[in-house]
């Protein structure tokens, strides 16, 4: 099992949305697709590894599938 490091921000699918220039909407759709891996607060809502959000900008595979 991975440790989460505590320095690792987290993004809202918001401020995803706005790197990536697409509607929020999207960014919660590749998270249920498997695209981009996705956290779960305890209220229910998705945050994203600003980390591997930021690979994925620059084309870089994703962690998860490697």
């Amino acid at each position: 099992m991975k440790v989460e490091r505590a320095s690792e921000r987290l993004l809202t699918p918001g401020e995803v949305a706005s790197l990536f220039r697409v509607d929020p909407k999207t960014v919660t759709r590749w998270a249920a697709s498997g695209r981009i891996s996705s956290i779960r607060t305890p209220g229910g809502h998705r945050r994203f590894r600003e980390s591997e959000v930021r690979a994925l900008l620059s084309g870089e595979p994703a962690e998860s599938s490697r």
